[in-house]
């Protein structure tokens, strides 16, 4: 797949395409959804426009022999059920982009690649509802090559030539990333957006990052082309990832390790029938998304929640946006050195809670906790 991007601006925020911008004309013409497959299958099977769709499902469907694989049968299903989906289905959350400010210097850009392990970056003023572009880190490299490159001439009159003739000592790693002119434009989308119309206008554009911004704009996630295609093929994995989805791990002592990203399905399939949390899988789906939905915010550190049924949970790691790690313990456990002694017990907020600290519940709490288990990169195509 081409991993290509239009030429870098000078002044990327002078070049912002709005959400409102994207064209979303096509949202409800069977033709633009279906594109080139539908031709392709069209006349392969000679059936008719109108019933393509519905008999490629009957096919698909059945349980006899169709003359597709099972990966082929799958890939099928995923490319009908694109349609339906939107933006906001497969986007990464705000709470796991990675972005760096635009004034950042070199030195430490170079740094931040290296621990997020993505090839772009979002690029924002002072937070990331003030995204102004993005960063490839290829660009970076170029940038950094052309600065330590010698001429021929000069490398030899060197009592001893450099290797390649870079001289990387000329490259000033304290140079803020704006002054270096490698910043790119980046696309803009709201979570309502079908995911085809967003895939056809990276395609169109060569941009293959678009921040998710709400009516506001305020950025609400991110997604990266592979982000899509991955919803074709299934994830894709490469030498960057983690070896093991977030999960729940038992301890020595009987309780339970988990990373609040975890889903509330695989919790209770590790722990047993026992942690039963009821209809609240209707609104959130992780472990984060229920601690901050149960007390009504987000929870910090060193709090107890109370969990369900006999169980409670210990947060171990949090910061103010979201709940990172947590540990489940069956019972009260009073025989245990006294817990509830020694932490501070989770409480609810308050009903005269501060208007911006409103309660957090429902959906909104599986945004700001974080509760969607991350794409192996935030953007990293």
């Amino acid at each position: 797949m081409p991993d290509a991007d239009p030429p870098s601006s000078s002044d990327p925020s002078a070049t912002r395409n709005l959400p409102a911008l994207i064209p979303q004309a096509r949202q409800g013409t069977p033709e633009s959804a279906d594109n080139w497959f539908t031709r392709a299958l069209r006349t392969i099977f000679r059936w008719k426009s109108s019933t393509i769709r519905a008999d490629l499902k009957d096919v698909l469907e059945g349980a006899g022999d169709t003359g597709f694989s099972p990966a082929e049968r799958t890939m099928l299903k995923n490319i009908l059920g694109l349609r339906e989906r939107r933006v906001v289905d497969v986007m990464v959350p705000r709470a796991d982009i990675i972005g760096v400010q635009r004034d950042i210097a070199l030195g430490e850009l170079m740094k931040v690649f290296e621990s997020a392990s993505h090839s772009r970056l979002v690029v924002y003023d002072e937070t990331l509802d003030d995204a102004t572009g993005m960063v490839h880190i290829r660009d970076l490299v170029a940038f950094m090559t052309v600065r330590a490159t010698l001429s021929g001439t000069a490398n030899r009159r060197r009592k001893k030539p450099l290797p390649a003739g870079l001289n990387l000592k000329a490259v000033d790693l304290s140079m803020p990333l704006s002054a270096a002119k490698i910043i790119r434009e980046i696309l803009y989308a709201p979570p309502s957006m079908p995911v085809l119309d967003l895939l056809a206008k990276m395609q169109t554009t060569r941009i293959h990052l678009a921040l998710v911004v709400d009516e506001y704009g305020g950025a609400d996630g991110v997604v990266s082309i592979e982000d899509i295609v991955e919803q074709i093929v299934g994830d894709i994995a490469d030498e960057h990832d983690e070896d093991t989805p977030p999960g729940v791990v038992r301890q020595s002592d009987g309780s339970f390790l988990a990373d609040a990203r975890a889903s509330l399905e695989d919790v209770t399939t590790i722990i047993g029938a026992e942690f039963d949390v009821g209809d609240v899988t209707q609104e959130v789906d992780t472990l984060a998304g229920y601690v901050a939905t149960r007390i009504g915010r987000v929870p910090v550190r060193g709090e107890l929640v109370p969990g369900p049924g006999p169980f409670e949970l210990e947060i171990l790691d949090a910061d103010p946006r979201r709940v990172k790690k947590l540990k489940i313990y069956r019972g009260l456990d009073k025989q245990n050195g006294g817990r509830h002694a020694t932490r501070r017990q989770a409480a609810p907020a308050p009903p005269s809670a501060s208007p911006s600290s409103p309660p957090v519940t429902g959906e909104e709490a599986d945004k700001r906790s974080s509760d969607t288990a991350p794409s192996k990169s935030a953007h990293r195509p």
